[in-house]
């Protein structure tokens, strides 16, 4: 069995939370169109093995699209809150400009070409991009991040099991140099 089968059958084991049929290719495929994203093939592989419903979980198949687009973009906009409202500056982004809007606007432009975070579970991400897999998920707030879990198996173990964290190395730009 795969890491993405096994992650989705520790989860189904839990009882937690409802296992629906997973997405099919038809839908992963729209979903990725309509949100201009691509999952990773594990995240992938992930949500075709069975998607998980209820409370923390993005419903892709039926959920409120503009939720949806909340949750994609909480990342990008909880740094931008941060850059406003507690001086964070990134210093890849070069000197901070004097004034909050100017600071926001500087951001924004960066941010806008780092790898994008697809939610997992409540503030739980992973990076997108097909071609990858075995990222560690992030939990995300903000710029306060960490890992929280090497790879999505071990993060259902973790987060749903309680197993001890495995926080792995973040693995994509911008993101890996804020983890705490």
């Amino acid at each position: 069995m795969t890491d993405e089968g096994t992650a989705a059958a520790v989860l189904a084991a839990y009882g937690r939370f409802p296992v629906r049929p997973g997405l099919t290719e038809s839908e992963l495929a729209g979903v990725e169109q309509e949100f201009g994203f691509s999952f990773a093939d594990d995240h992938r592989a992930f949500l075709a093995a069975g998607l998980p419903y209820g409370r923390g979980w993005p419903d892709w198949r039926d959920g409120d699209r503009a939720q949806l687009r909340e949750k994609l973009a909480m990342p990008v906009e909880g740094v931008l809150f941060d850059v406003a409202e507690n001086g964070f500056w990134y210093e890849g982004w070069g000197p901070q400009p004097a004034g909050n809007a100017d600071a926001v606007t500087v951001a924004r432009r960066f941010l806008m070409t780092v790898p994008r975070l697809v939610p997992v579970y409540s503030h739980r991400y992973l990076p997108a991009g097909r071609g990858t897999s075995g990222h560690p998920v992030l939990s995300v707030m903000q710029t306060d991040i960490i890992g929280y879990g090497a790879d999505l198996t071990t993060y259902i173990r973790h987060e749903f099991g309680g197993e001890p964290l495995e926080a792995g190395r973040p693995t994509v730009a911008f993101w890996r140099d804020l983890v705490a």
